[in-house]
């Protein structure tokens, strides 16, 4: 299915011509009937000789109801521009084609209605001019009249070959459902419509309500008058919904794919057609079928931020228009480029942003995003509508600029070095210590940081990062490895002063073999393997709590001489904690 909206001056024959190519009255109500022009929204279809089905927004003309003109071509890609022969070019023709213009409506037909009632040539003519510099330069044309029928088969050719230049829509994408109309059916319950642009619905499916976080489920769904198991886009679309009153929505409201879109009330737009610095500071911005107020902060000469009054799911990319209901003028259109900008505080700071704006584009948003954050969530890079770069280096869900990798490893290294000139005898640094001092925002990070070649000199073993220690010399070599032999029977058995004496060891060398990750200096003259202190604790967590130093020097093995600094080097790394009355507790 093809979705196309008519547009064009009031009682110029929308309706009329749909009518004609569809069998069906678009006008749904008693008074638009009555009052012969289109009040709200219509919609009919039908199937073109081809095969293909094409169904019709018939959208008002009236200036009175431009927001619901609005909301009827804020989500389709092709236009049915009506001008009627006897009267020409009109007001709301105008407002229409900016309308159309601004959100960059590129595919259409020009159908100049009533030619059995006065030459079309000059509305033609005249028509061809006004089109000349909009997005709707070069449609084809077709002169016809809905009352006597003439010119619709020629109609029905050119819609035809419009259906073949409409774009199809990715299958698989996110759904964001705007809704354009909100009622409830005795026995059924709430029903919504709404154009289905992107993605799939089905019966079953869990919608979210944009805003509230409500979820509701689709209990039945239509789709050109017939029950569906399975829409896909483009499609027009009518939910019958479990878990949600007519009452609790609304034109505009937006029904989303749990989890997978971002609300915001900032973003930072390109515009179209008119400088940041011509338009005045309150506007209403338009996208799908919804509205709402806007705040315009000139950056640049053709970016602004827009704050709005009401959180809406948006994506970079996203098309709206900008509207000043006051002057009946569509000023512009505006093209997301940020929908989780900067704060700007300091000043100077908006002409920056604006030079960062003024390079989006020269590379994805994505990249971009990267960029300015470091590090960012591949999912939140999705939600946000961008693809993660192909440079990025990954570690699950995480992305890490190279460029920032290889500034945290500097850093990195720095914080070791002066680790070590502090205390020569010092362990190294906790992993959980070290991704806080660096500021990352998760630890998988780590990993990524520490493969950088910068971080090369930097070995990790136990949860420790240290640097790397010099050549152990071959006495040395011996001399600490019948220390290592002797821990690795009775762990906390540490050898005494005497017996490192018997081995050739003093303080320079026992320093040498800790800096080198061989041995771990708990304090002067104590020394056990690594990773001592987290074997401690796992045999301390068995004894009943709190227990004393003389039951942890039992539990532990060794003596009074190795239990105390053991303590107090545990305590002193957050694995256990030391009560006020000499006892111990594990963390």
């Amino acid at each position: 299915m093809h979705v196309i909206a008519t547009a064009g001056h009031v009682d110029h024959g929308k309706s009329t011509l749909i009518k004609a190519l569809t069998g069906t009255d678009p006008d749904r109500w008693d008074e638009e009937r009555r009052r012969g022009l289109t009040i709200d929204l219509g919609f009919a279809w039908t199937t073109l000789p081809g095969g293909e089905v094409m169904a019709f927004v018939d959208v008002p003309g009236h200036q009175r109801f431009v927001r619901n003109m609005l909301a009827g071509v804020g989500e389709v890609a092709g236009v049915l521009f009506v001008v009627a022969a006897d009267e020409g070019w009109m007001p709301q023709s105008d407002e229409h084609l900016q309308a159309l213009h601004a959100l960059r409506v590129r595919r259409g037909v020009l159908a100049i209605t009533r030619g059995d009632l006065a030459d079309p040539l000059p509305a033609l003519e005249q028509t061809r001019r006004r089109l000349s510099d909009s997005s709707l330069s070069g449609v084809p044309e077709v002169v016809v009249s809905g009352t006597t029928g003439d010119g619709l088969p020629e109609l029905t050719g050119k819609l035809e070959e419009l259906a073949g230049e409409l774009p199809n829509p990715d299958p698989t994408a996110d759904v964001r459902l705007w809704l354009d109309r909100c009622f409830s059916i005795r026995g059924a319950g709430t029903v919504v419509t709404a154009t289905l642009s992107a993605g799939t619905l089905s019966r079953g499916d869990q919608l979210e309500v944009a805003g509230t976080g409500k979820r509701v489920t689709i209990r039945g769904l239509q789709s050109l008058g017939e029950e569906h198991e399975t829409v896909r886009a483009t499609a027009r679309v009518a939910l019958n919904l479990r878990g949600a009153h007519a009452g609790e929505l609304a034109r505009g409201d937006a029904l989303l794919t749990p989890g997978a879109w971002r609300s915001t009330d900032l973003v930072d737009v390109r515009l179209r057609d008119r400088g940041a610095g011509e338009l005045p500071g309150e506007l209403g911005m338009h996208i799908g079928a919804t509205t709402t107020g806007a705040r315009l902060r000139p950056l640049g000469a053709d970016t602004a931020r827009l704050s709005l009054r009401a959180e809406l799911p948006l994506r970079i990319g996203d098309n709206a228009l900008l509207r000043d209901a006051g002057q009946h003028l569509i000023p512009t259109g505006v093209h997301v480029l940020d929908v989780c900008p900067p704060e700007l505080r300091r000043r100077g700071a908006a002409a920056d942003r604006a030079r960062e704006l003024e390079r989006t584009g020269q590379q994805p948003a994505g990249a971009e995003l990267l960029a300015r954050n470091r590090a960012i969530r591949a999912s939140e890079l999705r939600v946000m509508g961008a693809s993660p770069p192909p440079h990025a280096l990954v570690t699950g869900d995480w992305l890490l600029e190279p460029a920032a990798r290889d500034e945290y490893a500097a850093r990195l290294v720095e914080l070791l070095e002066r680790l070590h000139r502090e205390d020569p005898m010092a362990d190294g640094l906790s992993e959980h210590e070290a991704v806080r001092q660096l500021c990352l925002p998760h630890t998988s990070l780590l990993a990524l940081v520490l493969d950088s070649a910068t971080a090369a000199g930097i070995r990790t073993g136990n949860g420790r990062l240290r640097l790397q220690g010099p050549e152990l010399s071959e006495h040395v070599r011996r001399g600490v490895a019948a220390i290592r032999a002797r821990l690795a029977e009775h762990p906390f058995d540490a050898p005494t002063a005497e017996e490192l004496r018997e081995l050739g060891l003093d303080a320079e060398q026992l320093g040498v073999a800790n800096k080198a990750g061989q041995l771990l200096r708990i304090a002067e003259g104590i020394y056990l393997l690594p990773g001592a202190l987290q074997r401690a604790r796992d045999v301390l967590a068995g004894l009943s709590e709190p227990f004393t130093p003389s039951g942890a020097r039992e539990a532990l093995g060794t003596s009074r001489r190795v239990v105390v600094p053991l303590l107090e080097r545990l305590a002193r790394e957050g694995y256990t904690r030391r009560l006020p009355d000499g006892t111990h507790r594990v963390r």
